[in-house]
Order: C-alpha cells, then structure tokens, then sequence
C-alpha cells in the first residue's frame, strides 16, 4: 500500500514539478524582465497547464499536482530570472531556494515514510509566522531595491548565502534520509513500534540535524537577498523556534527511550548555537 502511494503520489508530483520547471521553455521569456507581455505569457502558461491539471486528475491528485506544478514553476522564473541577464538574478536564486526545498520535502516524505505523506508535507501551510516571515522578505528586498539598487548587487554576499542554503539543504535531507521512517514533520507524542533511536550517519555528529540545515537555510536565504534586517530578524526568529522546538522534543524522546537518549544527549551536541536541548534530571 504505501509502496503503491509512494508510485503513484511521488511520480505524480515529480512529473507535475518538472512540467512548472517548461515555463523555460515558453518562447520570449528566455531574458524575462517586467512588463505586460511578460505578465501575459506568465499567466497565460500558468492558465493553460492548471486547466490540463484540471482535465488529468481529481480529488487528492490533483491537490498533489497543482502545488507540485506550482513550485516547479517558481523555479522556472528563478532560473529565468538567474541566468536571464536581469539585475533581479539573486531573487532568481532565492526563488529556486526556496521551491526546492518546498518540493524536495515532499518528495523526500514520499521516499522515507509514504505512511505519512500528506499534502502538508509540502510545508506551504507551516504556520502564520512562516507566511509572514517570507513576505515580510519580498517586501523589504523589494523596497531596499528601489532606493538602494546597490545594496542587492554585492555579488559575492548573495553568492554566500546560496553556499548557506545548498550546505544548510544538504544537511536537511540527509538527515531525513538517515532517519528514514522514523522522521516525521509533526512531532510524536506516542511511540509506534517501528520507533528507534537514530544515532549513526549525520547524527553521529548533531543530534538535530535537520533542525540545523533548517536554520541555516532559512538564514542564507535572506543573505541571498542582502536583506540586513531579515538576517537579524530571522536568525532571532529561528534560533528562538528551533530552542522551543528541540526542548519539547526531546523531552518526547527521553520518554521513548530513556537512558539510551540520555546518554546520547550527553555524547552528541545540537550543533545549534547556545541551544542544550531538554535539561536532564540530575
């Protein structure tokens, strides 16, 4: 059953990701740049293959392939936009950023632990925080933008931050595909069976990796923008998340596994800056 999802849901949507990626190939988008023709072949694209999704499938397929299609076609206008020759070439990279991740979670779920795949694998509703964090983003990109064009030009700044967000991705999925079924997006305040302590591969060296490639990620995407005030405020934001995070987990996973998590604990660190995880009974 879940191998049969696993076909069917995750080729659905690798397919549907790689027909929003053609948005390439559309004819006098290849140096995309503002303006209504720009505007109109954009719509008329993202019309034409969300009525071809609407033809194709129903129900939870189609929910699967609109999304799937959706993100493949923010990375198209990220790779337009990065190799296109336009003075918006690092929000081109940070669009590619940012879709990747979104699609590569699902399609890592799908690989790792079908049983829980579900259209919030995506993590496009992650949380009210999370909506306005990113558009908070666009908004000071784009106002820093139009009054200091300069300030979104340094190169070699947004380049490290696209070496942040590949490092910070890398540790992400390999964590989750060390985890294999035992990584979940929500976490579990009950102990399934097929349950176990995970403390080989990645994390052999952090005891939260994906926490750590997460946070490292979601910081090198506004360095990608040059955004100064989002740097701040989504390295306080995130540090503050994954602490909350990480304590109330762990506290999960003492009660799973008692003195193995303990010990562990003791030999392994977060790897996140001054965060201890849950404090352990003396």
């Amino acid at each position: 059953m879940a191998g049969g999802r696993l076909v069917a849901e995750g080729r659905l949507s690798a397919g549907c990701f790689a027909l929003g990626v053609s948005v390439t190939l559309v004819p006098g988008l290849s140096g995309i740049q503002s303006g209504f023709v720009t505007r109109a072949l954009l719509g008329t694209y993202l019309a034409v293959i969300n009525v071809l999704l609407l033809l194709l499938y129903r129900g939870l397929h189609y929910q699967v392939a609109v999304r799937a299609c959706f993100l493949g076609f923010v990375c198209g206008c990220g790779l337009l936009l990065s190799f296109g020759g336009s003075s918006w070439q690092h929000f081109g990279w940070y669009l590619c950023s940012l879709s990747i991740f979104h699609y590569s979670e699902y399609l890592v779920t799908a690989v790792i632990n079908p049983k829980s795949l579900s259209l919030d694998s995506f993590l496009l509703n992650h949380s009210v925080e999370y909506k306005l964090a990113a558009m908070s983003s666009w908004v000071e990109f784009t106002i820093e933008k139009l009054l200091f064009p300069g300030l979104k030009q340094i190169t070699w700044l947004s380049f490290f931050g696209l070496l942040m967000v590949l490092v910070g991705e890398l540790l992400r999925k390999a964590a989750m595909l060390t985890a294999g079924s035992n990584f979940n997006h929500i976490v579990q305040n009950e102990k399934a069976e097929t349950h176990r302590l995970v403390t080989t591969g990645i994390y052999s060296w952090s005891r939260h990796p994906s926490y750590v490639g997460w946070f490292y990620w979601s910081i090198g995407t506004q360095i990608i923008l040059c955004n100064p005030i989002c740097v701040v405020g989504y390295t306080l934001a995130s540090w503050r998340f994954f602490r909350e995070r990480i304590e109330e987990e762990e506290m999960t996973l003492i009660q799973f596994f008692g003195e193995d998590y303990e010990h562990y604990k003791k030999r392994i660190p977060t790897r996140l800056p001054f965060i201890k995880g849950a404090k352990l009974e003396p």
